[in-house]
């Protein structure tokens, strides 16, 4: 049974910085391509950032480049994403997905969904 399970979330001021983790368990990894997702109060669910985890290519919202950074510990099968200059437009609830695909820069298709963590950020 596929588990991904985050963590980290909380509430930072502008200008600061917090990192998600994404802890995943119930299959081998290699094929797959992790990602991060966020959804705001009244909006549609957007994507974030994503790993493939053979090689470690990522791929990034415009929205998000240059502040954010995804990375991926093998021996932990754990995926993070590490938010710096963080604004209050970043305020949602982040989860981490998995799909069974190379492809990170599809945004679609994703498989399986953790319970989501809630990032606030004050102005």
């Amino acid at each position: 049974q596929v588990q991904l399970v985050e963590s980290g979330g909380g509430l930072v001021q502008a200008g600061g910085s917090l990192r998600l983790s994404c802890a995943f368990s119930g299959r081998t990894l290699s094929s797959y391509t992790m990602g991060w997702f966020r959804q705001a109060p009244g909006k549609e669910r957007e994507f974030v950032a994503a790993i493939r985890w053979s090689g470690g290519s990522t791929y990034y919202a415009d929205s998000v480049k240059g502040r954010f950074t995804i990375s991926r510990d093998n021996g932990k099968n754990t995926v993070y994403l590490q938010m710096n200059s963080l604004k209050p437009e970043d305020t949602a609830v982040y989860y981490c997905a998995a799909k069974q695909s190379f492809v990170i820069v599809n945004t679609a298709g994703y498989d399986y969904w953790g319970q989501g963590t809630q990032v606030t950020v004050s102005s």
